[in-house]
């Protein structure tokens, strides 16, 4: 799969948010989360210029490439314009209708939804696109979990008709905003909606960092690192690290240790309006720095990496009424024999 980055995608500046808070509006970043805004039920629409979906497929998996022509031809035959990136369109058999476009900053001017067809890695490579653009993103998962999809690879039928017609809400999910500091100065700027983490860069030697919240230092050790997450990431890595699952109806921060050696290495959940920080100890090796997975940065020895509530969410388009924690059981399968519930 081509990886085509979203040009200015890691920056959490003036420009980066201004560019991303133009359809989601100056007042997102302290609305409650999620905030469920109705898309009203609207009859197909005729053949039409005026309604684009874009779309975006992992084309290195078979079942993303036949998806993405499904999707495509529905589409299509109710009278919606579809957009894809000409990097990918050679790898997807498209009809001459469909547009190809370069990746830039504004690859999703006109879209009404982003149409996100793989596995968790491909909708985090799509929440990109959906940031900086305020554009809802609906995901088909074709991987194993996707916790951020809202359908099934067997649902695609269902979904090119809510599609169609408008049935579907949109939710504003929380991110973070995270900046990197060396000898003071400002050196890395970058964001997030699962999680930044900041690990050791050599397997053999412990990264040794003091986490602080809100400019309290709180604990000292060494370890594999430390995953500070939102709600919406705290079923991602930082539930492999042995994070608490907050449903993203909280508003929340999340610090998760990873394998500390310590006598007090537990996870915190802390205010939204909190600061977390990491710093790396100057006598440590140098460690990296991740964002979501995708976008990662060295770290020297002596840097300090500082996370906050995200200025920008990403907007998800939800299909689905069911909570969240139906959501948690089926995507993990877990066992709820003998539930009888409470009595009536």
């Amino acid at each position: 799969m081509s990886e085509t980055a979203v040009p200015g995608a890691g920056a959490v500046g003036a420009g980066a948010v201004g560019a991303g808070v133009g359809a989601v509006g100056a007042g997102v970043a302290g609305a409650a989360m999620p905030v469920t805004e109705h898309v009203p039920s609207m009859p197909a629409a005729e053949p039409t210029a005026d309604r684009t979906v874009f779309l975006l497929a992992h084309t290195g998996r078979p079942a993303a490439i036949r998806s993405a022509e499904l999707v495509v031809q529905g589409l299509l035959r109710s009278g919606i314009g579809v957009r894809v990136l000409a990097a990918e369109a050679a790898d997807l058999p498209l009809p001459p209708a469909v547009e190809r476009v370069d990746a830039g900053r504004d690859v999703l001017n006109g879209c009404e939804l982003l149409i996100v067809l793989g596995g968790d890695g491909t909708l985090l490579r799509g929440a990109e696109f959906a940031r900086v653009s305020g554009v809802p993103m609906l995901g088909v998962n074709l991987g194993r979990v996707g916790f951020l999809a809202e359908a099934e690879r067997d649902d695609l039928d269902k979904v090119v008709d809510r599609v169609v017609t408008r049935q579907y809400e949109v939710e504003e999910r929380m991110t973070i905003d995270v900046l990197v500091r060396n000898d003071g100065h400002i050196v890395h700027t970058d964001w997030a909606l699962n999680e930044a983490s900041v690990e050791k860069a050599a397997r053999e030697r412990l990264l040794e960092v003091v986490t602080e919240v809100d400019n309290r230092p709180v604990s000292r050790f060494g370890g594999d690192g430390v995953v500070c997450a939102t709600p919406t990431g705290s079923t991602a890595y930082a539930f492999s690290a042995g994070g608490p699952v907050v449903w993203p109806e909280v508003e929340a921060l999340l610090m998760v240790p990873i394998s500390a050696h310590a006598l007090f290495a537990k996870p915190l959940v802390t205010s939204p309006k909190s600061v977390l920080a990491v710093e790396v100890q100057p006598q440590t090796p140098h460690g990296v720095l991740w964002c979501d997975g995708r976008r990662t940065v060295e770290l020297p020895a002596g840097a300090r990496v500082e996370v906050r509530r995200g200025a920008v969410p990403v907007r998800l388009a939800r299909l689905h009424h069911a909570s969240f924690t139906d959501r948690l059981v089926a995507k993990f399968a877990l066992p709820v024999a003998g539930w009888r519930g409470a009595p009536h």
